[in-house]
This record gives structure tokens, sequence and C-alpha cells, in this order.
């Protein structure tokens, strides 16, 4: 039984009734029972009346989530001194290693004001999810005028020798990331800034944020998801791998994340962008992702990788939703996302063996696109002739009409067809110029 008794419990009217809108820059993390907890920054829209300190919400299969509270009782006094925040910020959570006499979970979340990079990330801990949660205090701190960094948007990564790196940043000189402290999870050496891995020019509509960076061990790298433009409109989420955490970072086509002198929409591989299929509802400005891993007996796979991220309703874009979508990794080694938000297994399974040839309604997801993309029909032949039933599988796919022509190093996966409302085949894969694609079955 999952126990949140150790929430603040202060929720704005109808928040039981929210699911999963109204989160904002949102991570989820698995508890040892099983139970989902989502945490997630301080805002509802149109509303000035909510409780701050860290949204959170579970639920038992990341499907139907439950609001439950705050996990701290407002803004901590040091955060606040410090920025003059009115709510908590992109909240990280993870389980940290055993180490004698700490907590066993770590909550870095940010504090700011918008348009400031007088900013810092702070830190609380506990022994659950489900808290209590108890501040220990600042551990980045960066001042307008002084730094040429901001203190916000954390997410931690451990190496390829398990120590923790702290990643952050947002706007204001780019996404840096800096070395923990394995045991107490401050910064190594006090008053640290941190190795800048990405940057851009500064303004609104070129802004770099949200990062979250993965080690991936199979592979021996390191991978950098961040989002890029406007957050109210155009925010759209880039890919790029390096081989040290610290980088350097580079997309599909070899270019550096720390590269100003790139076109400025074409570093980073873009993986996922605004979107509609067949003339419905369009998703806007998706971005400020997590991945969440999550063992998968169902598939027999080791386990499961999400994107943990929120997005906006074209016709109301003050109005925003979580969605998780599955991730992949091609036979090239790069990571595609699916076209369709996760509906769980019972109904991604198809049942039956799909060719996978025939007519997709297909996303190209080109770099420079700021408008939501619609679906094209486009014919599918897949090079290896193969069936699937919904299997995570690796293939090499050749697509061809409306336009769009291409080769494709591929993943094709059972999905759910929101749109339609059936189970189908979808894939995801990056073309040789490193621009990626989505599908789904069906015409």
């Amino acid at each position: 039984m999952t126990s949140t008794d150790s929430l603040q419990p202060t929720a704005p009217a109808g928040a039981e009734t929210w699911g999963a809108r109204h989160a904002h820059d949102p991570t989820v993390v698995r508890d040892d029972d099983g139970t989902y907890y989502m945490f997630s920054t301080d805002s509802v829209a149109n509303s000035r009346n909510i409780p701050a300190g860290v949204h959170v919400r579970t639920s038992p299969d990341l499907l139907e989530w439950t609001y439950r509270g705050t996990a701290l009782d407002g803004v901590p006094a040091p955060a606040s001194e410090w920025s003059g925040a009115k709510g908590l910020w992109a909240p990280e959570v993870v389980r940290w290693p055993a180490a004698a006499g700490e907590a066993r979970w770590h909550l870095y979340y940010s504090a700011s004001t918008f348009g400031s990079s007088t900013s810092a990330i702070g830190l609380a801990v506990a022994d659950s999810p489900a808290g209590p949660w108890t501040d220990r205090g600042l551990v980045v701190r960066t001042l307008a005028g002084r730094d040429l960094q901001n203190a916000i948007d954390a997410a931690v990564t451990f190496d390829r020798h398990g120590d923790p790196w702290l990643t952050y940043g947002s706007f204001f000189g780019g996404i840096h990331t800096l070395r923990l402290d394995a045991v107490t999870g401050f910064a190594l050496h006090d008053g640290d800034l941190g190795t800048c891995i990405a940057r851009r020019h500064a303004d609104v509509d070129r802004a770099v944020e949200g990062a979250f960076l993965q080690y991936r061990e199979a592979d021996d790298q390191y991978v950098l998801f961040i989002s890029y433009d406007s957050l109210f409109s155009t925010y759209n989420v880039r890919v790029a791998v390096a081989d040290e955490i610290t980088g350097p970072y580079r997309d599909a086509n070899g270019t550096h994340l720390t590269d100003l002198a790139a076109a400025p929409h074409t570093a980073g591989t873009k993986v996922l962008g605004s979107y509609r299929f067949d003339g419905d509802t369009a998703w806007l400005a998706p971005g400020h992702n997590s991945i969440l891993t999550v063992p998968a007996p169902e598939t027999g796979s080791a386990e499961d990788q999400f994107m943990v991220h929120h997005v906006r309703f074209a016709e109301d874009p003050s109005e925003h939703v979580v969605q998780l979508r599955r991730v992949f990794t091609t036979a090239g080694g790069w990571p595609v996302v699916s076209p369709q938000p996760y509906a769980g297994p019972e109904r991604e399974t198809l049942g039956r063996q799909e060719g996978i040839g025939g007519t997709w309604r297909v996303l190209r997801f080109a770099p420079e696109s700021t408008e939501p993309v619609e679906a094209l029909p486009v014919t599918v032949h897949d090079d290896g002739g193969v069936s699937s039933s919904g299997e995570p599988r690796r293939v090499r796919l050749t697509i061809a009409g409306s336009g769009l022509d291409a080769q494709l190093d591929a993943v094709v996966f059972g999905s759910w067809d929101w749109s339609r409302g059936r189970a189908a085949l979808s894939f995801s894969g990056i073309d040789q110029h490193g621009v990626v694609y989505s599908g789904t079955q069906g015409a």
C-alpha cells in the first residue's frame, strides 16, 4: 500500500480531476513497491492560488495520475532569500547510492524568477519518494551580472565510474555539468560551477534548457537531451552524444553543441517537436524531458525507457499535460522517440504479425521547422522483408511519397494510435542527413 502521508496535503480546488494536466518540467521515479511518483514545477494554468514546494503525483501504471500535494512546505528560506522565488521549478529526483547515515533519495529543485539568472539549485533528502523531505540547502547559486550561468533545470547523472554529476542551465551561458560529492550530493568542491557542454545565443527564440544527461552503458556513451526554442510555442527536443561526460557533445551530423557558428536551428538532432496526426489535436511545444528506465518483464527485455515531458494544446497553449513516450536506440546507436504517447502494454500489443510495408502517416522533424508538422501519407518499404508483432525491431526502411523520400535506420514497435483508437505499428528512425522521421501504420 502506497503511503503519501508525509507529503504536504495542500491542494488547489479541482486537483483531484487533474491527472497529468497542469504538470510542467516533469520527472518520474519508481519506488520499491512499484508505485510511480511524478515531481513537477509549481504551476497551474491561469491560476495564482497554488501551493509551492514541488508538486507530486502518483500512479500505479504510468497512465492514471493522482495529485498528492507538495514535497516541501513552500520555498525553503535560503532559496527564497537568494532568488526571490515564489515557487519551485524543474525538480530532479534520484535514488542515491547507499551511504552510512545518508538518505536514499535526493530532490534537486530550482529557485528563480522568469528572465533572471539570479537563481539557485537546492537539495532536499528523504528515505522515500513519499517523504518526508528535509531541505539541506543550496548546491549551486548564480548571480545576474556576476556569473555567465543560470542555476536551474537540474539533472543528475552517474558516470561510468559511478560518480554523480549535476547538469543544469537555461538561456544564460548554456548548459553546464558539475561533479558532485558521492556522499553529500553537494558540489565536490564548494563554490564550483560546471563545465559548459551546450550553448546557444541567449534570446527566447533560441533558448537551450531543460537538459537531461544519461550514461548509456551498452555503448559507453553519454546521451544529452535538451530543449530548444520558445517554451510557449516552438519548444522541441534535441539529442547529442559524447564519449566523456564533459563533452564534446555532437549531433548526428557531428556538429558540437557548443558551436555558436552553427545555423540557429540546426545543431542538435531533433527527435520530437510540435505535430499533428489526421487533423486531430495538434501537440504543441513538447519539451523539458527526463528519461525513466524501468524493468520490462512483459516484453522480456532488460528494461524499458520512457521520455517524460510536458506538451501544450495547440487550441489553448496555456494548458499543458505530461506525456510519456517509449525511447529506442537504432542499430546505428541513435536515440529515437515514439510518435504516439504511451498507452500501456495491453493496448500496444497487436496480437498478430503485421507486414511493415504499406502506407503510413509519417512526420518529418526537420530541425528548422517551427510550425506543427503534419503527418503525410507515405509508402514504407522494409528493406529486410520482415513482419512484426509489435516487439521493438531494428530495421532499414525506405520511405517515398508526399515529398518525403529517405532511407532510414529505424526501430519498428507496437503503439496505440490515439487519433484512430487502435493498436498499430509505429516507427522512428533517422536518415543519412541526420533528420528524424516517425510514423504510424495506416492510410
